[in-house]
């Protein structure tokens, strides 16, 4: 075989083997035009596809997924989806008391979910959860304040024994730990939360006009049990809750949840974003 295929070398012909390589050259250069063809988002889409296509409620992929889906996030840009600061989607109304978010809808699926959300100088997302979710968010650009919370572990909501120096709309509140309390200014990292730590509560209050890029994988879903919940925080020192007792410099980072209903002022409008 290996004399054959010398000979047809040197012919230029072999009615058996030359047609194959052809096909096989034609297709390689057809997969290397389609690589350098996908754009940034195809490709996060792409690989968010292979990430989360075993993945479910509080299912985290592994770390080499993690890290592959990461770095993909990371390398995307503003001028990747379109964004720029001066965009209406940016701009403050002064009619409105609280700024208008928007959310730039990408891909949804059973699996995952892609999306940006667009903030104004001074707009914010409340203090929310992501039930059984692994979540990548991206900061495009502008500066950010972010405040995270994970639940202490096996620690149940309380009902306090004392409920000075207010009172609450409800009885129970549920210890959390601050993950994350700081400014972030793009260029900067993606965050990665988990179902059960990494800061899987939190909320986003613009110091500039922001832009977000979110992965959720697997998406909120009513009907599948996984609602957006959002929460109203309470410093540890405003509730007395019998047997749990906290060292000075844990008060500072622990807080006190409570459970509420979706904010009346906050306003979200949803656009779609043909990117994929």
């Amino acid at each position: 075989m290996g004399i054959g295929r010398r000979v047809a070398d040197k012919k230029g012909k072999d009615i058996s083997e030359s047609p194959q390589e052809t096909n096989t050259n034609s297709k390689s250069k057809k997969n290397r035009r389609r690589q350098k063809k996908m754009s940034p988002v195809q490709k996060l889409f792409k690989t968010c596809k292979e990430v989360f296509a075993s993945g479910g409620p509080g299912i985290v992929p592994p770390p080499q997924d993690i890290e592959k889906l990461r770095a993909v996030l990371d390398a995307i840009t503003p001028e990747d989806v379109g964004l720029k600061p001066d965009m209406p989607y940016f701009r403050t109304n002064t009619i409105q008391s609280f700024p208008r978010i928007t959310y730039l809808h990408i891909y949804e699926c059973p699996e995952f979910s892609m999306g940006i959300f667009c903030l104004p100088p001074s707009g914010a997302i409340p203090l929310h959860n992501h039930p059984g979710m692994t979540v990548f968010s991206k900061l495009l650009f502008g500066t950010m304040h972010i405040k995270s919370y994970d639940w202490v572990a096996d620690l149940p909501p309380q009902t306090p024994a004392s409920l000075q120096p207010m009172e609450i709309q409800s009885a129970e509140v549920r210890l959390a730990k601050v993950k994350v309390d700081a400014d972030f200014t793009a260029p900067c990292s993606p965050s990665i939360l988990y179902p059960a730590d990494g800061g899987n509560m939190h909320c986003f209050t613009a110091v500039t006009a922001c832009a977000v890029l979110d992965v959720l994988g697997p998406p909120y879903s009513d009907q599948d049990g996984r609602h957006c919940s959002y929460y109203l925080n309470y410093p540890f020192s405003n509730f007395s809750v019998d047997g749990i007792c906290t060292a000075e410099e844990e008060k500072k980072i622990h807080e006190w949840l409570q459970e509420k209903e979706k904010p009346e002022d906050l306003e979200v409008v949803g656009h779609h974003l043909s990117l994929i």
